[in-house]
């Protein structure tokens, strides 16, 4: 056999080491078991349909508009578009106006945006988030007046107008300010009615297309073999490590919503990538469970960090109740360290161990990223 990830190698004469020879065969079929018992086992994780992809067709709508809020005190804009919007608005009312003798502190130029749901019904109502664009200090307690929302095709899908909710505020006076949040950005819940519905034959189909929300070849064969056994027969196929494909059966036809909350409900083996992310503004380190690390030699600053793994000899002594081989990690500052685990060495550990002697951050990233470096790190590393 290869060697093994812990560098155990198993031949056809028993297990290569220095393994005294007073063993009898029962010893030795321990060592092995002791051995097979830390060898690392993968764990397979199971997530609904629904939780890991989505059906093509089937998603939000970007909606975007201008508009005017009113009924600021003193915080509205104070030049801009918005004298010569507000002028336009009164001319449609009837009421003719000098743009020069506008002069109002109490209104503010503000884009509009809102999410169009999947299969929107007219007269529904969503939420509506206003921000200014002017030079408006706050837009606490104004009224968005009626406005327009029009998707990438130009057309206009909902109507928003309400009051405007703002989770902060502004004040000053002589010099002195104060702010919390955001005062300039708000809410106005469920302010949009939807005027036009996106129309998708969904029950019609005769066919429809899987995403996977992360790109990946074992999850994407997982989920055809899932739904294939789920329906009982050759039904999906996959595109590509993105896609899969499912043509509707015939005890579905007319009825894929049906088909839908079916499938998505299955659930499915996905494979979890080793994976460290890193965030250097913040020092943030995150660390997948299967990140492992190979044996390796480290020096930072007056750290000396050495990772090695147990040899088969260190199995065979702690079978027999001799000296016990404990995973784990100790970082000492100037101080060589060893570290034995059969399994390999897990970063989770050494970072463990190095924040408990108050190693900094951009210390920490400077080690993750030099063991990368070196190939010792089984694992992607991303950088923030």
């Amino acid at each position: 056999m290869n060697e093994s990830t812990n560098n155990i190698r198993i031949t056809q004469e028993g297990v290569k080491g220095s393994v005294p020879p007073s063993l009898s065969l029962l010893p030795l079929l321990i060592v092995l078991a002791t051995v097979l018992l830390w060898l690392p086992i993968s764990e397979v994780h199971a997530e609904r349909l629904k939780d890991v992809a989505s059906i093509r067709g089937i998603r939000d709508n970007q909606l975007v508009g201008y508009g005017l809020v009113v009924g600021l005190t003193g915080t509205g804009d104070k030049k801009g578009a918005m004298l010569l919007s507000l002028t336009n608005m009164l001319y449609k009312m009837g009421i003719t106006i000098d743009q020069k003798d506008v002069i109002s502190k109490n209104v503010a130029s503000v884009m509009v945006t809102a999410k169009l749901p999947p299969f929107p019904k007219v007269g529904r109502k969503i939420d509506a988030i206003v921000s200014a664009i002017g030079d408006s200090k706050s837009l606490q307690g104004g009224i968005l007046l009626m406005t327009p929302l029009k998707g990438p095709d130009g057309k206009v899908y909902a109507i928003a107008q309400g009051a405007v909710s703002v989770g902060g505020f502004s004040a000053g006076r002589g010099g002195a300010s104060v702010q919390k949040n955001i005062p300039t950005v708000g809410n106005v819940p469920e302010g949009a009615i939807i005027e036009k519905e996106v129309n998708y034959d969904l029950a019609n189909l005769e066919d429809l297309t899987i995403v996977l929300n992360r790109t990946d070849f074992t999850t994407a064969s997982n989920i055809k073999n899932a739904i294939n056994k789920h329906l009982n027969g050759d039904y999906a196929k996959t595109l590509d490590p993105s896609s899969v494909t499912v043509m509707v059966p015939k005890q579905y036809k007319g009825d894929v919503v049906g088909l839908v909350n079916d499938i998505e409900a299955i659930n499915v083996d996905i494979d979890v990538p080793a994976k460290v992310i890193i965030n250097e503004r913040t020092g943030t380190v995150v660390i997948g469970e299967n990140v492992k690390l190979l044996p390796i030699a480290i020096a930072h600053g007056d750290l000396t960090i050495e990772i090695k793994e147990a040899t088969p000899t260190d199995v065979a002594l702690q079978a027999m109740g001799g000296q016990s081989v404990q995973p784990g990690v100790s970082v000492k500052e100037g101080t060589k360290v060893a570290l034995s685990r059969l399994s390999g060495t897990s970063l989770g550990e050494i970072v463990t161990g190095l924040n408990k002697l108050g190693v900094s951050p951009r210390d920490l990233i400077s080690i993750m990223q030099t063991i990368k470096a070196a190939g010792a790190l089984s694992a992607d590393l991303e950088i923030m």
